[in-house]
């Protein structure tokens, strides 16, 4: 069997590896002990290990890296919304933990790195050689994949459970089951070198999501401009087609 590496297996790490453990012999880290017996209960094999924002000199190489067909990084390099915020340090650790891996790899960053403006962005409008929190594993794996994951939806996260402002802006969501299928896909695939945005094509407004969740109509103008990714690049590439399209039906 395959073995897969998750770094950072949270919410979404935890999606992808229930997704693909009939598939891979699915290796983990966390920050916490109580995680390492939850994973193990699990069948996954567990490493205790976090990346600080101080260089830390002992890190050493994850010894069952070379092992590995492919690795998954989930742990977070950038501020909220993109916001370049000196991580160097952090960043080294994670590379250091890495050492000369050879398998398949994924960054999964975030569609924050474009700008605040009322237009449809594609994934050339920010090359991620532009986009330090990207770029910085680029120059060490240029195979690095890397994914621009929209806001994570699904399963208990849901618009309705939250306290929501600016009801007329158009939401950019992705519901964790497409994540787990592109990511699957890619694998298959042996994908190499790309960045795709990973969201819902459709992009309703966010009170039109909080009602159909609700179950409640909505009696308001279909709103039909603001800030947008475009997932194109990703449905044309690996001729994807999305489980769940649209945000206003992530509760189904």
């Amino acid at each position: 069997m395959k073995k897969l590496g998750i770094i950072g297996c949270g919410w979404l790490g935890n999606h992808i590896a229930e997704r693909l453990s009939n598939q891979y012999e699915i290796f983990t880290t966390t920050t916490t002990e109580s995680k390492v017996e939850e994973f193990k209960l699990k069948g996954y094999q567990a490493t205790l290990v976090s990346f600080p924002n101080e260089l830390n000199s002992e890190m050493k190489v994850w010894e069952v890296a070379s092992n590995l067909d492919a690795i998954i990084i989930s742990v977070p390099f950038s501020g909220i919304r993109g916001a370049q915020i000196p991580m160097n340090d952090k960043r080294e650790n994670l590379l250091n933990f890495i050492g000369d891996f050879k398998g398949q790899l994924f960054l999964t960053s975030s569609t924050g790195v474009y700008a605040q403006e009322e237009k449809e962005f594609i994934e050339e409008d920010q090359p991620a050689e532009n986009v330090e929190s990207e770029n910085f594993i680029l120059k060490k794996f240029p195979h690095t994949n890397i994914l621009r994951l929209a806001g994570l939806m699904g399963g208990e996260r849901l618009l309705k459970n939250y306290n929501i402002s600016g009801l007329d802006q158009l939401v950019n969501h992705i519901h964790y089951a497409d994540i787990c299928s592109v990511v699957e896909k890619m694998l298959n695939n042996h994908s190499q070198s790309k960045v795709y945005n990973v969201v819902a094509p459709i992009h309703p407004n966010k009170e039109e999501v909080i009602n159909a969740q609700k179950d409640l109509p909505y009696d308001g103008e279909r709103n039909t401009f603001g800030r947008t990714i475009s997932p194109e690049k990703l449905i044309k590439e690996l001729n994807f087609e999305f489980q769940y399209p649209d945000p206003r039906y992530f509760h189904l």
